[in-house]
């Protein structure tokens, strides 16, 4: 497959070679000529445009578009499918593991993919036999590699504060036995932080993800108490504080937004974020059915695209924020494993509930068909593992051919299978706000890029 992608942005032409990754700021005569389904001929392009441009012009970008096509920048090859059916042989090591440590939560969000009441109507918080035995688990099934992560997740997981630190001291204690590097991160709705829980979530945490979904009205229309009560006044003092010591210890941490039907007008978030004085920001389209009042319908894309455009023209005012949406390496990224197979769940990821059952990530949680094993007798389901990490790019139609192939990876295997019932069939909606964010990301970059290379060189 030689295939390409031509997009503007703003006022700029972009053409993406797909295989090799290049990306070419090019003037509108290049990009005209250049075709998504292949160059023509020299003679076929000059009469297709001798009346808008100078053939003279027309002969010399010829010249540039060959060349870029003879040093493999241009309509380049696919060579990597190979490598996909080598990865589908290799063994399954796991290196993270998202630990629902509650099934328990203070809030009633009214997009959770909980359903706002707890996983299956439950109230469970997992306990530290659980954890422990999670931990060893982890431990017995990463194989050599080093580096293995612990995600405390909800619910809310500061409902088991108990627990989480148990469970981090614990894991300490078998690294230089076991020759591993534990790395944890949490999600929290900020309503539980204290001074010394914020102090201990410093100290421990590698990664931060504080959920609140933007301004006043937003935040108290969706994300509400058991009572129905707003939060955005409580939480917003709390997430201040935590990021104010991250970002004095240089750790990381992220807002973590979600977007609805009701908000469409999402950049405003973004906004209000960027004005609080936040700088690693993620505001995600919701999930949910489409006869959900607040699932995103195929009307409101035109919408949402408009929304990126204006981030994006934001963003080039302020290179210190960081949107993860558009925060791709244009200089090379993820490895070609990451970026043929994606996130891993299933074989390199899994998520343990408080029961100890496992599932192939914490969306699938709850849903018996994608129940694996439990950690006490180990994942029974070994074909499950097989499948997931068979469901590569190259063995879904739709991705395969995709000139979005290698920055999505083949997206969401849980939004696939929730929409589809095929985690191998793209949710269609997701992949055209996907495709969006990608143009804007590599623009994005791009700017940027340029933009570091002329302070660097004093221009």
């Amino acid at each position: 497959m030689n295939d390409i992608h031509k997009f503007k942005c703003n006022d700029e032409y972009f053409i993406l070679d797909v295989s090799s990754g290049s990306i070419h700021v090019v003037d509108k005569i290049v990009y005209d000529i250049v075709d998504e389904n292949g160059i023509e001929s020299r003679n076929n392009v000059i009469n297709k445009y001798r009346k808008e441009y100078d053939e003279n012009i027309l002969n010399e970008c010829y010249d540039e578009i060959e060349e870029l096509i003879k040093k493999e920048q241009l309509y380049s090859e696919d060579k990597y499918e190979y490598i996909a059916k080598n990865f589908e042989k290799e063994s399954d090591y796991i290196k993270a593991v998202c630990l629902n440590i509650a099934h328990d939560c203070n809030l009633r969000c009214k997009y959770c993919f909980a359903d706002g009441e707890g996983y299956d109507q439950q109230k469970i918080l997992m306990s530290f036999d659980v954890a422990k035995r999670s931990i060893d688990f982890l431990i017995e099934n990463s194989g050599p590699r080093k580096n293995i992560e612990v995600d405390f997740f909800g619910g809310e997981p500061l409902l088991n504060m108990d627990v989480v630190k148990k469970t981090v001291n614990y894991a300490r204690s078998k690294e230089q036995q076991y020759n591993k590097n534990f790395r944890f991160t949490i999600t929290t709705n900020a309503t539980l932080l204290t001074p010394d829980i914020m102090d201990y979530l410093e100290e421990n945490m590698v990664n931060v993800v504080l959920s609140i979904d933007g301004r006043k009205e937003v935040q108290d229309s969706i994300r509400v108490r058991i009572n129905g009560e707003g939060t955005y006044d409580d939480i917003l003092p709390k997430i201040k504080s935590m990021v104010k010591r991250r970002v004095k210890s240089k750790k990381q941490y992220y807002i973590r937004g979600t977007f609805t039907s009701q908000n469409l007008d999402f950049s405003k978030d973004i906004e209000h974020f960027i004005d609080i004085g936040f700088k690693e920001i993620s505001i995600e389209p919701v999930v949910l059915p489409a006869e959900n009042p607040l699932s995103i319908k195929k009307e409101d894309l035109e919408q949402i695209y408009e929304e990126y455009n204006k981030i994006y023209n934001k963003l080039l005012k302020h290179d210190d924020v960081i949107f993860y949406h558009f925060n791709i390496d244009i200089n090379g990224g993820a490895c070609i494993y990451k970026r043929i197979s994606g996130c891993g769940a299933g074989f390199e990821y899994i998520a343990v509930t408080p029961e100890g059952d496992i599932y192939p990530c914490h969306q699938f949680v709850g849903n018996k068909v994608f129940y694996m094993g439990n950690i006490y007798d180990g994942i029974k389901n070994k074909k499950m593992s097989t499948d997931f990490r068979k469901s590569n790019i190259y063995n879904k139609q739709e991705c395969k051919k995709c000139w979005a192939r290698f920055y999505c990876s083949g997206g969401c295997q849980a939004n696939n299978y929730n929409f589809t019932g095929d985690t191998k069939t793209p949710y269609e909606i997701g992949c055209n706000m996907q495709k969006k964010r990608f143009e804007y990301a590599i623009a994005l970059q791009y700017y940027r890029n340029n933009k570091r290379l002329e302070a660097k060189n004093g221009y």
